[in-house]
């Protein structure tokens, strides 16, 4: 999951202070995706920057709201509809997409994971056609019956033609088994997004911890170092 279209798309249920967003996160996946608060922090600075979304007033206890720009929105709606983020992967772009989708009163869960069906399928024929398009090949045997033509570069007898011809089809295999097994789990999920009941409002909590107007800057929560952990600098105030 990109954490930009997720903040987006948490935040067409109206304008949200930082750390609701950054709860909404691990809440509207069913605790399957956790991000650095920093990092969530830093993505709506950047979504500011990028005009897809704007300040909108604060709290009355004083924390900053953001909500979606009209660009922010159509980002947000792109992302239900299908739209993966660059150089992600697919498979975890259906889940969370899924399971944000059915958390957002208002939104028609079951049209998402009808659409993610259908680009699975899509997926698995074209799997299927790659690991035809790749059968076996015996040692030796021209590479063109593998599916490609012989260049004066690349003989027929290749030494290992049939090597790379057995590791396209398992890599298709693999691609097609993944296909299948997303087709499963979507069908699996169908039913339940369908019945409903798995939407639910934004967490009204407030932060225990924060930055208010005229306030120096402090932690958000408090938790032990650890590795790769944010900064106080970085998980500070509401961005």
């Amino acid at each position: 999951m990109a954490v930009r279209d997720a903040v987006l798309a948490l935040l067409t249920m109206g304008p949200a202070y930082g750390f609701a967003l950054h709860g909404g996160l691990a809440e509207r996946t069913g605790g399957r995706r956790t991000v650095n608060v920093g990092q969530t922090y830093a993505t709506i600075e950047r979504l500011t920057k990028q005009r897809l979304v704007e300040p909108a007033g604060t709290t009355d206890d004083g924390l900053p709201l953001h909500r979606l720009t009209e660009a922010g929105r159509l980002a947000a709606e792109a992302w239900l509809a299908g739209a993966d983020a660059a150089g992600a992967d697919p498979w975890d772009e259906t889940v969370d997409r899924v399971l944000v989708a059915a958390s957002l009163p208002g939104v028609d869960a079951a049209s998402v994971v009808d659409a993610e069906a259908r680009r699975w399928r899509e997926r698995r024929d074209l799997a299927r056609g790659q690991a035809a398009d790749s059968g076996p090949v015996a040692d030796g045997e021209p590479a063109a019956a593998a599916g490609t033509e012989p260049t004066r570069s690349t003989p027929a007898t290749a030494p290992g033609a049939a090597a790379m011809a057995g590791l396209a089809r398992l890599a298709a295999s693999a691609d097609l088994a993944r296909a299948e097994g997303a087709l499963a789990w979507l069908a699996d999920a169908g039913p339940i997004v369908e019945h409903g009941g798995l939407a639910f409002e934004p967490n009204a909590t407030r932060p225990r911890r924060g930055r208010r107007p005229g306030r120096a800057a402090t932690p958000l929560v408090e938790a032990p170092a650890v590795e790769g952990a944010a900064t106080p600098a970085q998980a500070s105030a509401d961005a």
